[in-house]
């Protein structure tokens, strides 16, 4: 895969514009260069090495290794799967991949198990075949690549921002407007490394946000990405006063339906994932109905509107 350095990204690291542009780990993108898998107008560069305008890299694609998660056998909900890639339907509660405090019984175990570890290996022996995420006690819709160029054609739709990503929630308040878009720039908290907020410094981020059905102190809402940061859905409506229910991080204090529903984390389902096939180019949309904890809340607040 060839890059050409514009304007926009002289000046940038190697491996921070590696990572950006095939969305790769920092990690991943460090490990490639120190593997002479990337070139710089032709000649192996060290990773904090600052492009110029023009510059030429060159990414090799690795081949496949030995990984060190160890497949499991979970169940999955497989909404679609070929040769290329994998659409699954995760529940929530279940952690995408192996990481501290979660070495085993990921959905990265899962899908060993199930491709015979035929996936990916762009991101490494911990994340095989994971082009995006979403955070443990979010549930929906999530597209796995089984192939390398598989892997970058989707990480490019990403980029680019063309893949649908449209997401339900249940957020607390009443909305004056029924249609809105928050553009708000996103970084890592200041004090907490473990959260993010809005920052005028952050990177782009951009929500464009549908009421569906107003009760008398929270919404069901429709939250469609322009741009994928981060835990952005929770950020930007809780920056708005109108955190999702049961957000044990972003969410209030004192989570009236959180605790009568027993809930154990945020009300935010994955529900649509649209992208382009990356072997074929044909368009694949993918689509997951609420989970049950989500739907029996809503039917409870239908019956007392």
């Amino acid at each position: 895969m060839n890059f050409i350095c514009d304007e926009a990204s002289a000046g940038i690291r190697l491996d921070v514009f590696l990572s950006e542009q095939a969305d790769l780990t920092r990690s991943a993108a460090q490990k490639l260069i120190e593997s002479e898998a990337v070139t710089v107008c032709g000649k192996a560069a060290s990773k904090n090495y600052k492009l110029r305008l023009g510059d030429e890299i060159s990414l090799v694609l690795p081949e496949a290794s030995p990984l060190e998660a160890e497949a499991e056998d979970i169940p999955l909900d497989i909404l679609y799967e070929d040769a290329d890639c994998i659409v699954v339907n995760k529940p929530q509660g279940l952690v995408v991949h192996p990481a501290p405090g979660h070495d085993g019984g990921t959905l990265v175990n899962a899908l060993l198990h199930h491709a015979k570890g035929q996936l990916s290996a762009i991101n490494g022996v911990i994340r095989p075949g994971i082009v995006h995420r979403i955070d443990k006690d979010t549930s929906g819709v999530l597209v796995v690549a089984k192939t390398n160029e598989a892997h970058l054609s989707l990480a490019e739709q990403i980029k680019e921002h063309s893949v649908t990503r449209e997401y339900l929630c249940l957020a607390y308040g009443r909305f004056r407007e029924d249609c809105f878009t928050v553009d708000k720039p996103l970084s890592r908290h200041p004090k907490d490394r473990k959260k993010i907020a809005v920052s005028p410094d952050g990177r782009n981020a951009v929500t464009h946000v549908t009421v569906l059905r107003q009760f008398s102190d929270c919404a069901l809402l429709a939250c469609r990405l322009e741009t994928g940061r981060t835990h952005q859905i929770r950020v930007h409506l809780s920056s708005l006063g109108h955190p999702v229910v049961g957000d044990p991080v972003y969410g209030v204090k004192n989570d009236r339906l959180a605790k009568k529903f027993h809930l154990h984390g945020q009300l935010l389902h994955a529900a649509v994932l649209g992208f382009l096939h990356p072997k074929t180019g044909e368009p694949v949309t993918c689509s997951a109905p609420l989970p049950p904890h989500f739907q029996a809340v809503l039917d409870v607040l239908e019956q007392q509107a």
